[in-house]
This record gives structure tokens, C-alpha cells and sequence, in this order.
């Protein structure tokens, strides 16, 4: 685990798929933050990825 990390709750409609959502979530955060700051996507420790490809989606809390 990461000192540096994102958690979001998120509420959508069923007929929503959770992963199209996410995927397009961390696409454009990634893409928006390597814009803003492009020194981060030098850093040795990024790799090619600013997420990890994982997520848990949880059915009514």
C-alpha cells in the first residue's frame, strides 16, 4: 500500500457498468494529471501506470 492514495465513493444506476466507469475515470485523471504535471511521468517508481489496475465496487452499503 501506497502513502499516497485516492479512495472515491461513487453512486451510480445499476443499468451503469462498473467497469466502463472506471476505466474511464482513470484514464482521464491519468491523463489530466500527467498533462498538468509531466515531471510525475518520469518518476522510475510510475512506470507506465499512475493506477492500480485493480478496484472493489460494493453493492449497497
Amino acid at each position: 500500500m501506497q502513502a499516497e492514495h485516492v479512495h472515491l465513493l461513487v453512486k451510480v444506476p445499476p443499468k451503469v457498468s462498473a467497469s466502463k466507469l472506471l476505466g474511464v475515470v482513470k484514464r482521464k485523471s491519468a491523463l489530466r494529471v500527467f498533462t498538468r504535471f509531466p515531471y510525475l511521468g518520469k518518476k522510475p517508481y510510475w512506470g507506465n501506470h499512475f493506477w492500480e489496475k485493480g478496484y472493489c465496487v460494493v453493492d449497497e452499503l
